[in-house]
């Protein structure tokens, strides 16, 4: 759950290791903001120079507070400082997490919020955040918030107070040496050891979508796997495959699409046979030449009469009277 705060409101944190960033809105004339950070101890003062993390110095002797830097995220710009909080140093009492613009006035910065966050979730929710309002806009320097101790825990405390005498003035208020004779060199106003922002890292080669993946030449991948079987090629000449081979013994089977053979001869009912073969349920008697068979049956052979063709003699019944 993200908490909300306003100006001097506080909220525990569970997490040991935060990380404060601080966002603001770039834009015309808006200044550059730089995050720092304070350690101080039991009196509310740095017990040195070492205690002073900023852009000329990011890391703590200690290497428990540090810079991380900062980043164009799509909400703005960022710079963030990290926190392990169960490493400190016993004699640090408060981390003052500070903003301060380069000689311009905060009333020219939109948006600035700080936003506090555990380390060990990266993508996850902040654990509170802070939209920070200068009071008179002309500070050039705010303490936007302070982790510090309670108890044997750490806590987050909204504050947004605001100098109008810079980053020098406010680190000098906590006790920071500033040498300001002619010469001498000063930390704060030395040249900064860093770029203001990462440059951008151009942006992978995309396939051109007017192009069709046709067109779109890629290099050639040899494809390991399985070995295939080699093709059947056909025979010369040939322009249909063979038909399958019948084995011994078996009747031969009329195939789709191929000439056929004569189908052996089989007697069929109802018409003539051939010679020799027996007609369906009857004997068969030589045909004379020229004889036509009837429908079905066999035919007599009609012969012609005999001219010396006497009827036998008659009983007495039968004689004329």
């Amino acid at each position: 759950m993200t908490h909300a705060m306003l100006k001097g409101s506080n909220v525990p944190l569970q997490a040991t290791t935060v990380r404060a960033v601080l966002r603001w809105a770039p834009g015309s004339g808006a200044p550059d903001i730089d995050a720092s950070a304070l350690l101080l101890g039991p009196d509310d003062r740095v017990r040195s120079d070492e205690d002073f993390v900023f852009y000329n110095q990011p890391r703590h002797p200690s290497g428990q507070v540090w810079r991380l830097g900062k980043k164009r995220v799509a909400e703005g710009l960022t710079d963030t400082i990290q926190t392990d909080l169960s490493r400190v140093e016993p004699s640090v009492g408060r981390i003052l997490l500070v903003a301060s613009a380069d000689g311009v006035a905060f009333d020219r910065v939109r948006s600035l919020r700080i936003l506090v966050h555990d380390a060990a979730s990266a993508d996850a929710e902040p654990l509170a955040y802070f939209d920070v309002k200068p009071e008179t806009g002309q500070e050039t320097a705010l303490i936007c918030g302070e982790l510090y101790r309670r108890g044997e825990g750490w806590k987050f405390r909204a504050l947004g107070e605001g100098y109008s005498n810079g980053l020098k003035g406010l680190a000098t208020d906590f006790g920071i040496s500033v040498d300001e004779s002619e010469g001498a060199e000063d930390p704060l106003s030395a040249p900064r050891s860093e770029p203001t922002y990462p440059p951008a890292q151009p942006e992978p080669a995309q396939p051109d979508p007017a192009q069709s993946p046709a067109t779109r030449t890629a290099p050639a991948q040899p494809v390991v796997g399985p070995e295939q079987p080699t093709a059947v090629q056909p025979l010369p000449g040939a322009s249909r495959p063979l038909p399958p081979e019948q084995p011994a013994g078996v009747p031969a089977q009329p195939a789709y699409g191929f000439p056929q053979q004569p189908p052996a001869t089989q007697p069929a009912y109802g018409y003539p046979q051939p010679a020799g073969a027996p007609g369906y349920g009857y004997p068969q008697a030589p045909a004379a030449a020229g004889a036509q068979s009837g429908y079905g049956y066999p035919q007599p052979v009609t012969a012609a009469p005999d001219p010396d063709f006497r009827m036998p003699p008659q009983g007495p019944q039968f004689v004329g009277r």
